[in-house]
């Protein structure tokens, strides 16, 4: 059984910022194509039965100066849709909704027909892309290239539990994590690696 990397994409403006960054597809910063050049070394050497990246440019950047080559677009690995909180920061949020949160409340709808999503909804599309690495699994590693907020749920789930959770997996830009197994049971075996 091979293992579930995850690579979250390297630094952008609003991400250096607290902005939160959904379907605004800004470009890395020159630190963040450093961190996905970094990630290079970590990568060196191993084979992936299956890479598949965010469609949204930052993540398929990063997994392009990371030297990964053959990767799939998922839709499904999208950020999660912040609707009318895309750009907004949670300390502005907190001005006008002291007790929100995102893990709990989600996101409301925004301009344009751009819905927020719920952490159930993420959660969703999280369950849809670990059925479709299950299948892959078996014959090796799997890597993820995707957003902050989508990986912690999607760690949430890959270990049983629910999409809120996510909030226990501090994730950092242009960082290598990796889920594995012991004993038959889903595990953290790496979170945060730099190289």
């Amino acid at each position: 059984m091979g293992d579930l990397l995850l690579i979250r994409h390297g630094e952008t403006e609003w991400s250096a910022s607290g902005q939160h960054t959904s379907r605004t597809d800004l470009p890395l910063t020159r630190r963040g194509e450093e961190q996905a050049k970094s990630l290079a070394p970590l990568l060196a050497g191993r084979s992936f039965a299956l890479v598949l990246t965010s469609p949204l440019g930052r993540a398929v950047r990063t997994a392009e100066l990371a030297g990964l080559s053959g990767a799939v677009v998922d839709p499904d690995l999208h950020e999660w849709e912040y609707g009318g909180y895309e750009g907004v920061t949670t300390v502005e949020i907190h001005r006008t909704r002291p007790d929100w949160d995102l893990w709990t409340d989600g996101a409301p709808s925004g301009p344009e027909g751009h819905v927020g999503e719920s952490p159930g909804q993420v959660g969703e599309r999280a369950d849809r892309v670990l059925a479709r690495v299950a299948e892959t699994l078996p014959e090796g590693d799997v890597l993820l290239v995707a957003h902050g907020h989508f990986l912690r749920v999607l760690t949430a789930r890959r270990l049983g539990l629910p999409p809120s959770e996510g909030r226990l997996f501090r994730l950092e830009t242009g960082t290598l994590s990796r889920l594995s197994t012991e004993h038959g049971r889903p595990v953290i075996a790496e979170w945060n690696t730099r190289a």
